[in-house]
């Protein structure tokens, strides 16, 4: 059994779904303090970061498992929204350009990184009216409150992209294919 280190409903139905067993555990990390130590560095050495912190947040003999995304749309870096009003303005801001999803993810065990990964997906978010944009937040809010990007990808947030180019599971929130290949490497899924 592993420890996943993050309370995000989508990677616990990803692992669910996979056959992996595990027991939730949100760290407690202050993830604008990583992020501002880590000034002027890439997005994805950023998810990575906030990953590894997250696993290693949790002191635990078993494996334990910690994941981020962020989202950059030209250039500028979104965080999850706080308001409705917010992800209104992200999605004005995501209109008719290309976001990139960083995804990433770390194991660590008994307090040292055992594994790391982190990729990156393409999205071509099509042009959104005011129409739409207030359809899709009286649909999906306050369920999208938890999602960087404002989207759930296996909801309406599909309806945002004209085209999507990148793995699935890192697009839900988690590199899984790559999870699943380290925890074989470790012995906790059969090979």
């Amino acid at each position: 059994m592993i420890v996943l280190a993050s309370g995000s409903a989508s990677r616990r139905a990803m692992l669910e779904s996979a056959g992996v067993a595990f027991q939730v555990q949100p760290p407690l990390v202050d993830e604008r303090a990583i992020e501002a130590g880590l000034e002027g560095a890439r997005p994805d050495q950023v998810a990575l970061a906030l990953a590894k912190a997250k696993a290693l947040a949790i002191e635990d003999a078993r494996p334990v498992l910690g994941s981020d995304s962020l989202v950059v749309v030209a250039e500028r870096r979104f965080d999850k929204p706080a308001s409705r009003e917010e992800a209104a303005e992200h999605l004005r801001a995501f209109s008719g350009h290309v976001m990139q999803l960083h995804s990433a993810a770390a194991i660590a065990r008994n307090g040292e990184i055992a594994w790391h990964h982190a990729e990156v997906a393409t999205l071509q978010v099509r042009r959104l009216s005011e129409e739409f944009i207030a359809a899709y937040l009286d649909a999906e809010w306050p369920a999208v409150s938890q999602c960087v990007g404002v989207f759930r990808l296996e909801g309406r947030g599909v309806q945002l992209f004209e085209r999507i180019d990148g793995d699935h599971f890192s697009i839900l929130g988690m590199p899984l294919i790559p999870v699943l290949n380290a925890l074989r490497d470790i012995g906790e899924l059969p090979a």
